[in-house]
């Protein structure tokens, strides 16, 4: 059994810099420079869903990179995404999107949006007139789209969402809608089906608590009260499950589809450190230490990388029979969500905080610790 990582936050959050800059740099350079459709590689089952994955890589690592981009503005970093940003809405740019199919363009616009909501000042206000309205235009786009009862159903409400709190027309009635089928679809202690269905894959953390937390906070008070008080406490159980997940030696279960997203699996846990949220049961340096293992343990199998440093589809190292039809090289880059409290000052707590042993570490230590319980709603 392995004990808690003994280096200090200053030391991990250089570490994860490290990581999130490995992982993303061929991503933000390239869509920079108009050239991910060229350089990116077409790895998965289905070739006609590569058209989708330059977008798919640029969406999720700006959704996960945008916290760090809106509080650091490091360079060239932030030139990197807003540069990527002009060409996806430029209809001259070979990176342009507004030829896509819409149905799969909703998805990741979806998390383009998520981005925007991270990184207001950056991502939004930081653009030229042209590049908003490009975006306006795209996310206007996808309203033909009508998503299926799932968790889909999230992909135009965050969007509507994003519109609304940037002064736009919005189709609230959309948000409103996937609001309400989420509280329809909670199968308590923090938990939501997947649509009607429960489903034991990592879709709670990929997409709906993380985006019913972003709506509720970029609709203010036009968000529904009953539903929005009830998002964060939800969340909160739903992380202090997932932490309870990972193991001693920094490996956590293999269930359910999309297991190539690897470490976006603990999107939620990432988020609420981000916004200081962490059930109190959870202080900082053990939720840090916690992911600090899972993001060693999952980097380190050989495969992970291929030679030109493009993630390779896989849970643990290249396994391309993990891969979903809907995977491609680009989908794979949803693991970028782990590293939003980049997004924190190295000031923080989550970056100050003494490294602790997470909850596996001190069961299977022998350490006397709280009984767990469900949560009551």
């Amino acid at each position: 059994m392995e004990p808690a990582p003994t280096s200090s936050g200053a030391l991990a959050r250089a570490e994860w810099s490290a990581a999130a800059s490995r992982i993303a740099r061929p991503v933000l350079e390239n869509a920079a420079a108009d050239g991910l459709g060229a350089a990116m590689p077409r790895e998965g089952r289905d070739p006609t869903k590569a058209v989708f994955a330059p977008l798919e890589g640029f969406a999720r690592t700006l959704a996960g990179l945008a916290p760090w981009l809106e509080s650091e503005r490091p360079e060239p970093w932030t030139g990197w995404a807003q540069a990527g940003l002009a060409a996806l809405t430029d209809p001259a740019a070979a990176d342009f999107a507004g030829a896509l199919p819409v149905k799969q363009l909703l998805v990741e616009l979806a998390f383009v949006a998520v981005a925007l909501l991270r990184a207001p000042d950056v991502l939004w206000h930081g653009l030229d007139g042209r590049t908003r309205e490009g975006l306006v235009a795209l996310l206007e786009r996808v309203r033909v789209v009508q998503p299926p009862a799932t968790n889909w159903v999230l992909f135009p409400a965050v969007i509507e969402a994003c519109l609304f709190h940037f002064g736009h027309a919005s189709r609230l009635e959309r948000v409103l809608a996937a609001l309400g089928a989420h509280a329809s679809w909670y199968l308590g202690d923090g938990t939501y089906g997947d649509g009607r269905r429960l489903a034991n894959d990592g879709y709670n953390d990929f997409v709906i608590q993380p985006f019913l937390l972003e709506i509720v906070r970029a609709l203010g008070p036009a968000a529904p009260a009953d539903f929005a008080a009830k998002v964060l406490p939800r969340a909160q159980r739903h992380a202090s499950v997932r932490e309870r997940m990972i193991a001693p030696d920094g490996t956590w279960p293999l269930l359910g589809r999309s297991a190539a997203y690897r470490f976006g699996a603990f999107q939620g846990l990432a988020q609420l450190a981000l916004l200081g949220a962490l059930p109190s049961a959870l202080p900082p340096g053990q939720v840090r230490a916690a992911l600090t293992s899972v993001l060693r343990r999952q980097l380190a199998p050989a495969g992970t990388f291929d030679a030109a440093g493009w993630l390779r589809i896989g849970f643990a190292g290249a396994q391309p029979s993990l891969g979903e039809d809907y995977i491609t090289t680009g989908s794979l880059y949803l693991c970028m969500a782990l590293f939003l409290p980049l997004g924190l000052a190295p000031d923080a707590p989550f970056w100050t905080s003494p490294d602790l042993p997470w909850t596996q570490v001190k069961a299977w230590s022998g350490i006397d610790i709280e009984r767990d319980h469900a949560l009551g709603d």
